[in-house]
């Protein structure tokens, strides 16, 4: 690990514990808080979720000012659950609808950046089981406290069938040996593929947004550039639980990743590419016949910086 990273990562690492919710409104001021949930079937969870941070961050105390679910697509009751625990829901799809549509978490996270006005966004994802609002607290702290830092990771344990640190195998196979590798500066990062973050809308809106699931990659990488390293913090908020995908979902999401690493080093003149990167990826499945090939696409598209989209930058207020 660089000097740099490990100064970086005893001053700009803290607990949500350090961040009780009487602290952060006594910094609160006249910013502004928007909590988004991006939510894909996900109508067993995201009720909770939305229902305890309205009880404790909305109603117990002013601290979030608003708290928005963009369904993406859903074939469940995904959004009625959301709208019967309190939230404004939206269709990925009823965002910015002039835009040719694109697939992907990373889409819905890009376009709920024109359906929210605040002047920090925390994103939590919405198949969380045992949510606590600490998570919200936590990512808020070091955003409130100092005004220098731009972007805030989390960072927790996650169990995989009850083995502790057994989830994040995408992390410890992919992102993590490609972010050392190439962008050292980030190494101290606990979890780099966190869904749970929160930013200030000044920075997330001058950074491109990769469409699938290189989306939290891609924001690490490019907030760097944007920022530096001291602009950046993580808090740990413990212990995550969520819903663990298939070993082939989880080879779809190391291809998108890759790609976006790609996309990353020729943007940044790290590399001399010679060829073009093959979007496929194929796998097998055991048949009747014996392994049967799955074909899949991997390519990731982007959607640029919000702030160069005029129907976005019209409508926000003159700086």
């Amino acid at each position: 690990m660089l000097p740099e990273v490990e100064v970086w990562l005893r001053d700009r690492t803290t607990a949500s514990a350090d961040w009780p919710v009487e602290r952060l409104l006594a910094r609160k001021g006249t910013t502004t808080i928007s909590v988004v949930l991006p939510a894909r079937n996900e109508a067993e969870t995201v009720g909770e979720i939305v229902s305890a941070i309205r009880r404790d961050l909305v109603e117990a105390v002013p601290l979030v000012d608003e708290l928005v679910v963009v369904d993406s697509r859903s074939t469940d009751d995904t959004a009625a659950q959301a709208v019967q625990a309190g939230a404004k829901v939206f269709g990925q799809d009823e965002i910015l609808p002039a835009l040719a549509p694109m697939d992907g978490k990373g889409d819905v996270l890009w376009k709920s950046l024109a359906a929210t006005s605040g002047d920090l966004l925390v994103f939590v994802d919405a198949d969380l089981r045992e949510f606590r609002t600490s998570f919200v607290t936590g990512l808020l702290g070091p955003l409130l406290a100092d005004p220098s830092v731009v972007y805030v990771k989390g960072c927790y344990d996650r169990p995989l069938q009850e083995v502790q640190g057994g989830g994040g195998r995408v992390t410890e196979l992919v992102a993590r040996p490609m972010l050392n590798l190439h962008w050292p500066l980030l190494a101290g990062f606990v979890q780099p593929l966190a869904g749970e973050y929160a930013g200030r809308r000044e920075a997330l809106e001058r950074v491109p947004f990769a469409t699938g699931y290189g989306v939290e990659f891609g924001l690490l990488v490019d907030l760097l550039e944007h920022a530096g390293l001291d602009a950046l913090a993580q808090v740990d908020l413990g212990r995550r639980v969520h819903s663990h995908q298939s070993t082939e979902a989880l080879g779809v999401m190391a291809g998108q990743i890759m790609h976006t690493a790609w996309a990353r080093l020729e943007r940044q003149g790290r590399m001399i590419p010679l060829h073009v990167p093959s979007p496929g990826l194929t796998q097998f499945s055991r048949g009747a016949t014996g392994h049967v090939p799955l074909h899949r696409d991997v390519s990731v598209a982007e959607r640029p910086p919000m702030i160069d989209v005029p129907e976005y930058a019209a409508s926000r207020p003159a700086r």
